[in-house]
């Protein structure tokens, strides 16, 4: 291979014409391309050996192909070509073959037109109405997205039809085909909408879909003029034929796709195994509901599983509540009567004179006017639990407790907003001398003076409490202080500045109680906890919830000088206390409970029988060794909760434990199981 620098000296030390009289013709063609696509302009120009052949070959190409050098044989020699051009090439495709299939494609649909008059004048005015549906056509197309296209496409549009009207072959037509004066607009109009038309191979949009398509001889024309792609041509020649469009049935996932998502979402559910005869039929009746007419006499507990089926596939209606409400009921659980109305839950009480026991979850229809009618019917009821009710008045509340309170044994209730308050709890205390169970969780308006006041109901068994106002540690002590002996369930919900004072009155006044629940504290400590469950006289506790007491700072969340929330020495302590008798344990975010902790209380000598569920989650010093520990030391353990776990990876499951939230693609691996 020459090198540029002796390419040009082999050009300059040769004759003036070298490639003429010392090299043969093709040679010299040859390494002239050769030098033109790999020396820089700069140096072709200076070479005046390269400069006399490239005017040679100029005067060349100019002569006339009749003359003595058209004779010559073929050189097949072509300049440099593009990607596009190759690509193209490769393919037999060429700019030529395009334009002649386009030409053969026009030539054939003017062909299958209708035969045009051949008169000079009617030719003309045949040519002026083509020019401005042309136009027209253009313009409305160009101009589609832009605002008022409308109103000037239908001024052009008549104008153009008008032009139709007007000429010598509309005329010659008419008087030919015998059509009265009453047809000239369809008549002109068709004329027009057969010269708007594009020709076959153009692109069109859709006039329904706005969506570009090729325009085919068999493209189907709107209902408002344009024509349509593809889909929207059946779908509107259906209609035109009276056939409803018939919608495509989802398609099943196959290949195991959508079997194992069912199978993993039923492992998690703990529905392993065959499936019981009642949990078929209530299957088989949530799937023909519109076949039955009532539930017979069921046991409560079957009529609350089907309840509880129907709302989680939202199937609870004005038309499925009489299956549930029935002259006779007198317990009665809707899980999601968002779809309710006023009326229907008014005609709850107009059915069930007998009623005594009534939850409503997402009653958002329980207005005032529904309370006025409930304290028209003499109705006893023991058990009100109402959810989501923030459209029935404070008043109301009231009234029905001034009037019905008597029997009140059980009152639940939750997002009612700023309708509950204080005065509503002192109303409680002072009309309802049988309250047991006293529940207010996401309410706004109840403060410090309602907490105290709910400790002045001594008949309290059971309180439950979840306030968006800040609550103070004074009136929790007071409340607990006053009506701590008789509690067996106490549930204190995001209590961010309940400290360890409300501990200590736990530990002095409740010795009854099976279930307490402590959340989102920030100012509990491990000394507080230590000290609640040592020599703590009340019973083991069977359900204790804990989530979330830890401490917080963003800066620095490791660092826990001071053992804010419940650490290690405070976990040992409430499974010393209530290991034996524990069933549920919810420990989900106490970060500050150590390795050594967790091996020291489920260590190879310690047996908890009782407990079935446990919440780990986001307890980051769990590993796959403490979850071995744990199901060595749970006989019964049914659930394990480890989100946010990192260092879980490859824990082998127990036959019949779920263990959920490892952070891993595997997930749960059950042993024994491939």
């Amino acid at each position: 291979m020459l090198t540029n620098t002796a390419c040009i000296f082999f050009f300059q030390a040769r004759k003036p014409n070298p490639f003429h009289h010392s090299l043969p013709a093709q040679t010299a063609i040859a390494l002239f391309d050769w030098c033109r696509c790999t020396l820089p302009e700069c140096q072709i120009d200076g070479s005046p050996a390269i400069a006399d052949f490239t005017m040679a070959r100029r005067r060349s190409a100019q002569q006339p192909a009749n003359q003595d050098n058209a004779a010559r044989p073929t050189r097949n020699i072509t300049g440099p070509q593009s990607a596009l051009t190759d690509f193209l090439a490769s393919h037999n495709i060429s700019a030529r073959q395009i334009r002649d299939e386009a030409e053969q494609r026009r030539q054939q649909a003017a062909q299958q037109a209708p035969e045009q008059t051949s008169q000079d004048g009617d030719s003309a005015a045949i040519d002026e109405v083509a020019e401005t549906v042309t136009i027209t056509t253009t313009t409305s197309s160009r101009s589609r997205t832009r605002g008022g296209t409308d109103a000037r496409k239908k001024t052009q549009e008549t104008k153009t039809i008008e032009k139709i009207k007007a000429s010598k072959s509309f005329k010659k037509r008419k008087r030919d085909a015998d059509f009265s004066d009453d047809d000239d607009d369809e008549i002109a109009r068709a004329i027009f909408q057969e010269h708007r038309a594009p020709l076959p191979g153009q692109m069109e949009n859709c006039a329904i879909c706005e969506k570009r398509f090729t325009v085919t001889p068999y493209s189907v024309a709107g209902p408002d003029g344009g024509l349509l792609c593809g889909p929207c041509g059946k779908e509107i020649a259906k209609e035109r034929q009276g056939q409803q469009p018939v919608k495509k049935k989802p398609r099943k996932q196959v290949g195991g796709v959508g079997s194992r998502r069912t199978i993993q979402s039923r492992i998690l559910d703990g529905d392993v195994g065959t499936k019981s005869l009642a949990t078929l039929c209530v299957q088989t009746l949530a799937k023909n509901v519109h076949m039955a007419d009532s539930l017979g006499d069921l046991p409560e507990h079957l009529v609350d599983k089907i309840a509880r089926m129907f709302s989680k596939r939202r199937l609870l209606r004005p038309d499925t509540l009489p299956l549930f409400v029935q002259p006779g009921t007198q317990t009665l659980h809707i899980y999601d009567g968002a779809r309710l109305g006023e009326q229907d839950i008014v005609s709850i009480f107009q059915v069930s004179p007998e009623l005594r026991h009534l939850k409503l979850r997402c009653a958002i229809q329980f207005k005032d006017e529904v309370m006025d009618y409930l304290l028209t019917r003499d109705l006893k009821l023991e058990t009100f639990y109402l959810h989501g009710a923030n459209l029935l008045s404070e008043e109301k509340w009231h009234e029905y407790l001034e009037a019905k309170g008597e029997t009140l044994e059980r009152l639940q209730i939750y997002y009612t907003d700023k309708h509950v308050g204080d005065d509503t709890v002192a109303v409680i205390q002072k009309h309802c001398p049988r309250m047991r169970k006293l529940k207010i969780e996401n309410n706004q308006k109840v403060t410090d003076t309602g907490v105290k006041a709910i400790g002045n109901i001594a008949t309290l068994k059971h309180v439950g409490l979840q306030l968006q106002n800040k609550i103070s540690s004074k009136a929790l002590v007071h409340m607990i202080s006053n009506i701590g002996s008789n509690l067996e369930t106490l549930s204190l919900k995001v209590m961010p500045d309940a400290d360890d004072a409300v501990l200590s009155a736990i530990h002095e006044n409740c010795g009854s109680l099976v279930k307490l629940r402590i959340t989102d504290s920030e100012q509990m400590t491990d000394d507080g906890f230590v000290q609640l469950f040592s020599n703590w006289e009340n019973p083991a506790l069977r359900f204790l919830d804990l989530q979330k007491c830890r401490h917080m700072d963003s800066t620095v969340p490791r660092l826990n000088p001071d053992n804010v929330g419940l650490c290690s020495e405070g976990f040992k302590a409430l499974m010393r206390h209530s290991g034996d008798k524990i069933q549920e344990l919810n420990v989900h975010a106490c970060r500050h409970i150590s390795r050594e902790a967790f091996e020291e209380v489920f260590s190879e000598k310690k047996t908890y029988p009782a407990l079935e569920k446990l919440e780990v989650s986001f307890c980051e010093h769990v590993t796959d060794f403490i979850l071995g520990c744990i199901f060595r030391s749970c006989p019964s353990i049914r659930e394990v909760n480890v989100f946010g776990c990192m260092k879980v990876r490859e824990a082998m499951v127990p036959r019949g434990v779920i263990l959920v939230g490892v952070p891993n693609a595997q997930g749960m691996v059950t042993e024994g199981m491939a």
